[in-house]
């Protein structure tokens, strides 16, 4: 379903925007949809979409291309996070690391207290007492989520392709059976 979106191999070839990448652009993990550079792809832009705030997609693409994984899988899912759930994810990283680094987190603290010093660092020393309060906490919990959501995005994109097999491969048998006057390869059928 997904190859139809997909450019075709010699569309990236001639793409202008593209050819500072050289030949590893041309790495046909990069493109193809298979278990491997799919599973990759999805751990790489979860991890990226739960990490870094901006520039997952860009990230997610370079790191994608030395890992081999599908770039448009990896570009995807970063978008795991996204301005709906920017405030939510934050706020969930800022109570896990909180609770990891043992720091004692304010009563009233709300998911938009966690994401607007994101949105209003503007100095050296304006982040560094982020990082010392809230922040350290907060890159703590994401580092967490990040990797626990690369983890769980490879092992369940894993899972998943192979369950889609299994069942491809038991509903194919099941036809192949159905059929009258079919006999079905084996030891027995092969006389």
């Amino acid at each position: 379903m997904l190859e139809r979106f997909l450019p075709s191999h010699d569309a990236i070839k001639r793409s202008r925007l593209l050819r500072w990448l050289g030949p590893r652009i041309h790495d046909p993990l990069l493109w193809h949809i298979n278990r491997r550079a799919v599973a990759r792809g999805v751990a790489v832009g979860m991890f990226f979409g739960l990490m870094i705030p901006i520039a997952q997609i860009p990230a997610a693409a370079m790191a994608s291309l030395l890992l081999r994984g599908n770039l448009w899988i990896a570009a995807v899912s970063t978008l795991i996070s996204n301005p709906l759930t920017y405030a939510p994810l934050y706020y969930f990283a800022y109570r896990l690391g909180a609770g990891v680094i043992g720091t004692r987190t304010p009563a009233d603290l709300t998911p938009g207290d966690v994401e607007a010093p994101i949105r209003m660092i503007d100095s050296l020393a304006q982040a560094w007492l982020w990082v010392t309060g809230i922040g350290q906490p907060l890159l703590v919990g994401m580092l967490i989520m990040a990797v626990t959501g690369a983890a769980l995005g490879y092992w369940g994109t894993q899972l998943f392709w192979r369950i889609k097999v299994a069942n491809k491969r038991r509903h194919a048998r099941r036809n192949r059976q159905a059929r009258p006057g079919v006999i079905p390869p084996g030891p027995l059928g092969s006389s």
